[in-house]
């Protein structure tokens, strides 16, 4: 076994080595390949480390299907089991709330755009309906933000004593919420007006006003207060 380990390095010369690429010029002069090679941390018996990360990456068509691969679908692939999966779901997660995090220096939202450009990236990939609550304080800074559910949008289903009690226990001087369409169109359904006008009318009553409601699509957005229905 450890005639067998040292010809395998040797098949992957020094310079390629993504380890000490990383550590001679830094990370962010590794391509994908070398980054998830330095994740997997070795290959097969039939093929390098280099080589399994590049049919990984071709297998979900580079990063585009990655960020919301599920363990399953990566053990499907040939070379890669329960551990290398989990060190690859660990490593896009991670990816996400470092993206999400933003310190001490809070997020204010003065417009659509702002809620929007806050909110996009994350859930432009989703492939289902995720509703979404941003709170925020007197500034319009964000103070915590929230799914509140998953699934089509219905009246129903988003109650308003689920949308306000955090903004409560946040004590949130006004929010917005936020649904996207994974079909990537964002044109507002009867259901998001119905809903949108629902919990406007409840923020109203308790002194927590809604800002606007963002239907989030491919690339694109639709402001229900810039539609007039707030």
């Amino acid at each position: 076994m450890k005639l067998s380990s040292t010809i395998k390095m040797k098949e992957v010369p020094k310079e390629d080595r993504p380890r000490e690429r990383l550590l001679q010029y830094g990370a962010e002069h590794l391509s994908n390949q070398e980054l998830l090679a330095i994740l997997l941390g070795s290959g097969t018996q039939q093929e390098n480390v280099h080589q399994l990360a590049e049919r990984v990456l071709r297998h979900f068509e580079g990063l585009r299907l990655l960020r919301e691969v599920t363990i399953e679908e990566l053990q499907k692939i040939k070379g890669i089991g329960q551990a290398k999966g989990v060190t690859i779901l660990a490593a896009v997660e991670f990816g996400k709330r470092t993206q999400q995090y933003r310190g001490d220096d809070k997020y204010t939202i003065r417009s659509p755009e702002d809620g929007a450009n806050l909110l996009m990236e994350t859930m432009i990939h989703l492939k289902q309906e995720h509703f979404v609550a941003v709170y925020l304080n007197t500034k319009n800074q964000v103070i915590h933000r929230q799914t509140i559910f998953v699934g089509g949008l219905n009246s129903s289903i988003v109650h308003p004593r689920e949308v306000f009690r955090e903004a409560v226990k946040r004590s949130a001087a006004s929010l917005i919420c936020a649904h996207n369409h994974p079909s990537g169109d964002p044109a507002p359904s009867q259901e998001d007006i119905l809903v949108t006008k629902r919990l406007a009318e409840c923020g109203k009553m308790i002194g927590i006003e809604l800002l606007d409601h963002l239907i989030i699509g491919d690339n694109q957005f639709v402001s229900l207060k810039e539609k007039g229905y707030l």
